[in-house]
C-alpha cells in the first residue's frame, strides 16, 4: 500500500511577481513524488516548448522555467503540472512584465522606430490646407524629419508655408498651408531612434485651377485679391523670383542651329528630331512654372514632356518635331512675390526629300487593328518603321507592306502599350510621324522606360477611362503590396505607384493591369557616382580683430557634379605637427575662430576640406597664422562627494583652457602630498584639475572643498558616512526543510553590533510572539520558531539595510502513524455476528481510507465507518459469508491489515415423532411428510430410496420458515418406500407403505 502516498505534491509553490521589460524571469517550484513526476509548463493554457527564450531545468526536486528577455506579451498565467502513475497536481503563478524606464541617450539597447500609423496619400484642390499625420514609436523617442522629393522642406518652402509638430500619444503631423501645384510630390517621413531609422511615404496631388483662371493669375500682379493680416510684412520678407539664366534650347541629336527671331532667341531643329528647352529659376517659395506656345499653355502629352531635372532645371521637351511645332515658346515663373518669363523661337526645318503623302494620326479601340499608310516619292526608296526610338521588325504583330510608293504598317490586336508615336524613315532622307491612339480602359499609359538614380523616388501614374476597382501593380510579374517604401494609391481615375528610395535590385518591368488592359514600363536604376568632393578654393584668413581669425573659402567649381555635404576645419599649433579637428559646418562661406575656442595660448594655423558620404577632399591651408589666447571658463564644476569612512574622496574640475589653480579645504590651502601621511594629492592635466583626499575620516564630513583660478571660484561639500553594514555569515545555505513541531533557528552575523536589522516573511515584516522569537546577541541576530507549523513555510529575509540574506523554509506535517489496532485479534466470525475493526492514529485530524480486497469501501447499512478523535472503526452489523476477505485501514504513510473469515451456522433437523415416521396409506390417499429445519434459510433436499425427488404435477416440495414439506396428492403403489429430508449432515426419514 506504499504507492498510495507517492502522488506528486508541491513542497514550494511558484510565486507571482513583476519584472521589467527586457530582463530575465525565473519561475521556481519544489515538487515531491514517487515515482519521480514528469513536469509540464503551460502559459495561458498553452503548453510551453523548451526552445528559444524558454528554458526548463530540474535540479533534484527543484524545477524552474527561465524566460529570457521578457516582453509585455510574456505576461500571463503560468501553470506547472506534475504527474506520475499515482496521481497528478498543479500550481499557478502570474507573471507581469512592465515597460522599462526610458533609456538614456546613447544606450546600446535601442528599439527601431515603428510606424503604427503611416501618413496617407491625398489629392486636394489649390488653396486647401493639407495635413499629413502619422504615429511612431521607438526607443529612445524617435526624432522625425520630413522631406519632399528628396529635399528638405526648408530648402523648398518658406517657414510660413508649412508647420511640423507633435501631439500626445506619439502622433506627429506635417501641415501645408494653401497648397499649390508645385507642392505636389512624394513626401517622406524619416523617424530615427538612436542609430536606427524607419521611413514612411505619401503622395500629394494638388489640382490646379481652371486654365482660364490660371492664365489670369499668371499675368496678374502680386497681391491681387484680399490679403490676410500681416501679408504685406510676409511679402517683404520673401525673396522675389530671379531668373538666374534665360531658357536655353537644344536640337537633339543634331545640335543647335541659331536662326534669329525678333525679341527672342531663335533655334532651329530638323523635322523628326527632339527640341529641348530648359530654364533655371530660383525663388522662395518655389515658383510655379507654366510653358506656353504662341500664348497657349502647353499640356503634357505623347510628344510634350514637362519636368524638373536633377540639377534644378525646368524642362520642356518636344519629341519628334513637326512643322506645326514651330512657334514662340515662353517659360513663365511666378510665386507670391512676383513673376518673370523668358522666351525662345523654335523653327522646324523639313528635309528636302519629303513624303508625297505623310502619315496621318490613327485612333482605334483596344483589340482592333491599327493601319498606318504613307507614300514615298520614289518606289525604290527603302524605308524602316519605328515605334519611337525602337525599330520594328516584321512579325505577326507588325505587318509591313510595300506596294509601289505605298508603305503600310498594320498593328494587329492593338493594346495599351501600342499607343505611341510611330515613324516611317526613308534611308538618309526625311521621316513621317504619326500618333496612334489606342482607346480602352487605360487612357494614359506608363512611359516605356523610366530612368532614376539609385536612392531617388520612382513615380508611376496611370489614368483609366473611369474609376475602377481590381487594379494590380506588379514588378517582374510579382504583385506589389503597400509598404513603408511602396505607395499604392488611387484617386478616382488616377492610379499612382511610388517606389521610395529605389535600389538597383528594384529595377525591372513595372506593370499596371485592370481587367484585360495592361501597360508596362522598364524601370532602370542608375548607380550614383561615389566620388568624394573636390577641394575648396579661395581660402583666406583675416586677423583684423584682436584674438580672432576670420576664415573664408568657396566651394569647388564642380560642386554640382561632386557636391559636399559639409566642410571640416582643422587647426594646428605651430609648435606641433598634429592637426586637430576644430569644427564642421554645412555652409561654404565663412567661419570666425575666437581665442575662447582654442585649448591654450599659442600660434595657430588652419586648413579646410570638403566632405560627403563617399570621402573627403584634400585639405587646403589658409595662408598665415594667428596668435590666440583662450579665456578660461568653467566647463565642468565641482560636485559634492559622498564616501564611506576610510574611502578615498575625489574632486575634479574642468576648465575651457589650460591654466593654473589652487585647492582649499575649509579655507586652508592644500599642496601636493600635504598633511599627515601625505593624504592630499593635487594634479593638473591639460584643462582638468583634480584633488584626491586619501582615507577620508568621519570628522571631515561637512568640510568645504574649494578650487580657485583666475576669475574662477567653485566649491563642493565632502560628506563622509559610516561604512555599510554587511552580513558576514549566516546559515542561509543550510537545508531548511522541517517537520511540524521541530525548532527552527535562522541566524546571521553582522559586521557591526549596533546595526539595526528587520526580519520579513513573504515580504511582510514579522512581529515577535510566542510562536516567533527574535533574539540579538551583539552582532548575531536570530529568528526562532520554537514549534514549527505548516503555515510557517515561506521565504524569510534578514535585511540589514545594504545587505540581506534569504531563507526558504518548508514545514511538512509529521507522518501519520497507527499507534494501536485490533489487527492481531482473531477475526473468524459466524454469519450474523457483529464485526468491529478499529485502529488509533497518532493525529486526530489525519484522514484514513478503508479498503477491502484492494477496493475502497463505501459506507452503507451493512458497513458502517465511525470516527471518534484519533480512533477509527469499521463495523459490520451482521456479518455475511461474502464479507470474507482482506480489510485495510490506510493512513497515508502507515496501514493495518485484517483478514476476515465469515462461516455459515450448522444445520439442524428436529426429530420426527415415531408416529409420523411410519405411514401406511391406501392407494389414492394424499401423503404429507413434514419436518423442522434450522436455521430457517438452510437448504435441504428430499430423497426416495436414496434418489433425489423431482417435483412435478403429482409431487410438490414446500418450505415455510423452518418447516419443510413433501406433498403427494394421490399416492399409488409406486410411491411406497423410504423418504429422507437431508440438510447437511442431518436428516429425517419416513417409511411409507401403500396398500
Amino acid at each position: 500500500m506504499d504507492g498510495f502516498g507517492g502522488a506528486p505534491r508541491f513542497l514550494a509553490y511558484p510565486r507571482t511577481f513583476t519584472v521589467q521589460n527586457g530582463t530575465d524571469a525565473v519561475l521556481k517550484c519544489q515538487i515531491a513524488g514517487d515515482p519521480r513526476p514528469s513536469i509540464l509548463w503551460e502559459k495561458d493554457r498553452t503548453p510551453i516548448e523548451p526552445s528559444g527564450r524558454f528554458h526548463v531545468e530540474a535540479k533534484g526536486n527543484m524545477y524552474s522555467l527561465l524566460v529570457s528577455r521578457v516582453t509585455p506579451e510574456d505576461s500571463g498565467l503560468y501553470v506547472c503540472k506534475a504527474k506520475n502513475n499515482v496521481g497528478e497536481t498543479y500550481a499557478a503563478a502570474t507573471l507581469r512584465v512592465e515597460a522599462a524606464e526610458p533609456l538614456e541617450e546613447g544606450d546600446p539597447e535601442e528599439k527601431a522606430p515603428i510606424f503604427l500609423v503611416r501618413p496617407s496619400s491625398m489629392r486636394v484642390c489649390r488653396g486647401e490646407d493639407v495635413t499629413f499625420t502619422c504615429r511612431v514609436t521607438g526607443q529612445p523617442c524617435p526624432v522625425l524629419h520630413w522631406e519632399k522629393d528628396g529635399h528638405k522642406l526648408s530648402d523648398l518652402f518658406e517657414s510660413s508655408h508649412f508647420s511640423v509638430g507633435k501631439e500626445p500619444e506619439d502622433w506627429h503631423f506635417l501641415k501645408l498651408f494653401s497648397a499649390r501645384p508645385p507642392d505636389s510630390g512624394v513626401y517622406v517621413c524619416r523617424a530615427r531612434s538612436g542609430s536606427r531609422e524607419a521611413l514612411a511615404a505619401a503622395v500629394l496631388l494638388v489640382e490646379p485651377l481652371a486654365p482660364g483662371l490660371l492664365d489670369e493669375q499668371s499675368h496678374g500682379s502680386p497681391g491681387n485679391g484680399p490679403e490676410q493680416p500681416g501679408e504685406q510684412q510676409q511679402q517683404r520678407r520673401r525673396r522675389a523670383v530671379t531668373q538666374s539664366s534665360v531658357p536655353e534650347a537644344w536640337a537633339l541629336p543634331n545640335g543647335e542651329v541659331p536662326a534669329g527671331a525678333p525679341g527672342a532667341k531663335a533655334f532651329a531643329v530638323s523635322a523628326g528630331k527632339h527640341a529641348k528647352f530648359r530654364c533655371f529659376v530660383t525663388g522662395k517659395p518655389k515658383p510655379e512654372i507654366v510653358w506656353k506656345k504662341d500664348g497657349k499653355p502647353v499640356a503634357p502629352g505623347r510628344r510634350h514632356l514637362i519636368y524638373e531635372d536633377r540639377e534644378g532645371y525646368f524642362i520642356l521637351k518636344v519629341l519628334y518635331c513637326k512643322p506645326q511645332d514651330q512657334g514662340l515658346y515662353i517659360c513663365t515663373a511666378s510665386n507670391t512675390a512676383g513673376q518673370t518669363l523668358s522666351a525662345v523661337q523654335l523653327q522646324v526645318k523639313e528635309h528636302r526629300v519629303r513624303f508625297q503623302v505623310p502619315l496621318a494620326d490613327v485612333e482605334v479601340q483596344e483589340r482592333e487593328d491599327a493601319v498606318l499608310e504613307c507614300h514615298v516619292p520614289l518606289e525604290t526608296i527603302p524605308t524602316a518603321w519605328y515605334l519611337e526610338d525602337k525599330e520594328l521588325q516584321p512579325s505577326h504583330k507588325y505587318v509591313m507592306e510595300e506596294q509601289g510608293a505605298l508603305r503600310r504598317l498594320t498593328i494587329r490586336d492593338a493594346r495599351t502599350d501600342d499607343d505611341g508615336i510611330y515613324l516611317c524613315q526613308m534611308k538618309d532622307k526625311g521621316r513621317s510621324i504619326a500618333e496612334v491612339s489606342v482607346r480602352g480602359m487605360i487612357v494614359k499609359r506608363l512611359p516605356r522606360k523610366l530612368d532614376v538614380m539609385e536612392g531617388e523616388n520612382a513615380a508611376f501614374c496611370v489614368e483609366t477611362r473611369e474609376a475602377v476597382e481590381g487594379i494590380c501593380w506588379s514588378r517582374n510579374g510579382q504583385e506589389l503590396q503597400e509598404s513603408s517604401r511602396t505607395v499604392l494609391k488611387s484617386f478616382g481615375r488616377t492610379h499612382l505607384l511610388v517606389l521610395v528610395h529605389v535600389t538597383r535590385e528594384e529595377a525591372g518591368v513595372i506593370s499596371f493591369a485592370v481587367g484585360e488592359s495592361q501597360t508596362s514600363s522598364q524601370l532602370r536604376v542608375k548607380c550614383v557616382k561615389r566620388d568624394p568632393p573636390s577641394s575648396p578654393v579661395a581660402a583666406r584668413m583675416s586677423t583684423e580683430h584682436s584674438n580672432a581669425a576670420l576664415l573664408t573659402w568657396c566651394p569647388a567649381p564642380d560642386v554640382h557634379h561632386r557636391p559636399a555635404s559639409s566642410y571640416v576645419l582643422e587647426r594646428q599649433e605651430l609648435s606641433s605637427s598634429e592637426w586637430v579637428h576644430c569644427l564642421t559646418t554645412d555652409l561654404a562661406s565663412l567661419v570666425e575662430v575666437l581665442g575662447d575656442s582654442v585649448p591654450c595660448e599659442a600660434d595657430y594655423r588652419f586648413r579646410v576640406c570638403a566632405v560627403n558620404k563617399y570621402g573627403r577632399s584634400g585639405p587646403v591651408e589658409f595662408p598665415g597664422s594667428v596668435h590666440l589666447v583662450p579665456a578660461a571658463r568653467l566647463e565642468r564644476g565641482l560636485q559634492d562627494t559622498r564616501v564611506r569612512d576610510g574611502e578615498d574622496a575625489h574632486f575634479s574640475v574642468e576648465l575651457s583652457a589650460s591654466v593654473r589653480g589652487a585647492w582649499f579645504l575649509n579655507g586652508a590651502r592644500l599642496g601636493d602630498e600635504e598633511g599627515s601621511g601625505g593624504r592630499y594629492c593635487v594634479q593638473h592635466c591639460k584643462t582638468e584639475h583634480s584633488l584626491l583626499i586619501r582615507e577620508a575620516r568621519l570628522e571631515e564630513s561637512g568640510a568645504q572643498v574649494t578650487f580657485v583660478s583666475s576669475g574662477i571660484r567653485d566649491s563642493a561639500m565632502l560628506q563622509v558616512q559610516e561604512p555599510p553594514v554587511r552580513i558576514v555569515s549566516s546559515n542561509e545555505e543550510a537545508p531548511h526543510a522541517y517537520t511540524a513541531g521541530e525548532r527552527v533557528v535562522l541566524w546571521c552575523e553582522l559586521s557591526r553590533a549596533d546595526a539595526p536589522v528587520h526580519w520579513y516573511k513573504d515580504g511582510l515584516e514579522v512581529e515577535a510572539s510566542e510562536s516567533l522569537v527574535l533574539e540579538r546577541e551583539g552582532p548575531r541576530c536570530r529568528l526562532v520558531l520554537p514549534c514549527a507549523r505548516p503555515q510557517d513555510r515561506g521565504e524569510f529575509v534578514c535585511d540589514a539595510g545594504g545587505d540581506s540574506v534569504f531563507y526558504n523554509i518548508t514545514v511538512a506535517e509529521p507522518p501519520v502513524r497507527i499507534v494501536s489496532s485490533n489487527e492481531e485479534a482473531p477475526h473468524a466470525y459466524t454469519a450474523g455476528e457483529r464485526v468491529v475493526l478499529w485502529c488509533e492514529l497518532s493525529r486526530a485530524d489525519a484522514p484514513v481510507h478503508w479498503y477491502k480486497d484492494g477496493l475502497e469501501v463505501e459506507a452503507g447499512e451493512s458497513l458502517v465507518l465511525e470516527r471518534e478523535g484519533p480512533r477509527c472503526r469499521l463495523v459490520l452489523p451482521c456479518a455475511r459469508p461474502q464479507d470474507t476477505g482482506e480489510f485495510v485501514c490506510d493512513a497515508g504513510g502507515d496501514s493495518v491489515f485484517y483478514n476476515i473469515t465469515v462461516t455459515a451456522p450448522p444445520v439442524h433437523v428436529s426429530p420426527v415423532p415415531e408416529a409420523q415416521r411410519c405411514r401406511t396409506l391406501l392407494a389414492g390417499q394424499p401423503l404429507l411428510l413434514e419436518c423442522e429445519v434450522s436455521p430457517p434459510g438452510a437448504p435441504i433436499r428430499w430423497l426416495k430410496d436414496g434418489e433425489a425427488v423431482v417435483p412435478d404435477e403429482a409431487l410438490a416440495v414446500q418450505s415455510e420458515g423452518c418447516a419443510r414439506r413433501l406433498i403427494i396428492r394421490s399416492v399409488g403403489l409406486s410411491e411406497a418406500g423410504t423418504y429422507t429430508c437431508e440438510a447437511g449432515d442431518a436428516a429425517a426419514s419416513f417409511a411409507v407403505t401403500v396398500s
